[in-house]
């Protein structure tokens, strides 16, 4: 099974009827319409008569072996776990080929042209599929998604215990999903105020509010951006997962930080977050924790902050 901090295709508008085809257990190709021919990979047109009239239709996924090699040396670093890859050129019944890895077969049963039936991969909680070959006298018609996090431990707060050595859990923290809504905070015009004197940024857009009221578009002063940012520090956040092992922790600043939307004085405000990417460097691991901060109730972020950490 491939893990899910491998690269994955990235399916596009053209593609997306395979993929999506996949996830469901089911293979479909491009026929077409003006000349019956079938056409993979994925495209606009017909390779055999060059018409704009082509079909998504089920294929059985029934092929022969067109050739393979075995990778003894893994492909890409990702993959050492599943070397040596049997990479290989199949040829379905409709006579299309692609390219695949065989799963599921010894390398002294291998054989050009001998049959082959389709293996379903999936490779993420998303249930993201990738399409297998095996012998057709394997039993394997499916690898399900085993989830990395599953067996670790838990703290007293019921967060997964992540050691910085399991690449494959850290990797599975990879979410599209937020983290809950934290606590929320007040940000009133003392607080304003204080920013101002600490930074010298008094401009009156933020501390006067008489003016404010008269001559800003918000109708009242608002709180500086690198306020609201650093208010992250007050507004605890509930993430599911705590990373063990590690020596040191080092927020290394923003890959990106914006601010979107203002925060009028006395407008109370709320946080959450979600893991962007995980990545193993020279420096150690980074970790981009992707944190937004919205006004209580309003769907658009103030602050969105992509903050880049590394443990050693």
């Amino acid at each position: 099974m491939m893990s899910s901090f491998k690269p994955l295709p990235l399916a596009t508008k053209i593609s997306m009827p395979f993929w999506q085809a996949l996830k469901e257990q089911s293979i479909q190709l491009q026929q077409c319409n003006s000349c019956d021919g079938w056409v993979f990979f994925p495209r606009n047109h017909c390779s055999h008569c060059l018409a704009h009239d082509l079909t998504w239709k089920p294929v059985s996924g029934d092929a022969t072996l067109y050739t393979y090699t075995v990778a003894r040396v893994p492909t890409m670093a990702e993959f050492k776990d599943e070397s040596p890859q049997i990479l290989a050129v199949v040829t379905l019944k409709e006579g299309v080929r692609m390219n695949t890895t065989l799963v599921g077969v010894q390398e002294k049963d291998i054989m050009v042209g001998m049959h082959l039936k389709p293996v379903f991969d999936q490779v993420d909680v998303k249930g993201n599929t990738l399409l297998r070959f095996t012998s057709v006298d394997s039993d394997l018609s499916v690898l399900e998604y085993q989830d990395p996090l599953a067996n670790l431990a838990r703290n007293s707060q019921g967060q997964v215990q992540v050691p910085i050595t399991n690449l494959a859990a850290l990797n599975a923290l990879v979410t599209d999903e937020f983290s809950p809504w934290s606590e929320p905070l007040t940000v009133d015009q003392g607080l304003i105020n204080g920013f101002a004197d600490l930074s010298g940024d008094d401009y009156w857009i933020h501390t006067d509010p008489e003016k404010a009221a008269k001559e800003s578009p918000f109708g009242t002063t608002i709180a500086h951006g690198s306020l609201v940012q650093v208010l992250q520090s007050r507004l605890p956040l509930t993430l599911p997962y705590e990373i063990v092992g590690f020596n040191t922790m080092v927020n290394y600043g923003s890959d990106r930080l914006r601010f979107p939307t203002p925060v009028p004085a006395g407008a109370r405000i709320q946080s959450r977050a979600r893991v962007k990417s995980v990545a193993s460097t020279h420096k150690g691991l980074q970790l981009i924790l992707e944190v937004h901060i919205h006004l209580v109730d309003n769907d658009r972020p103030s602050v969105i902050n992509e903050l880049v950490i590394f443990y050693r």
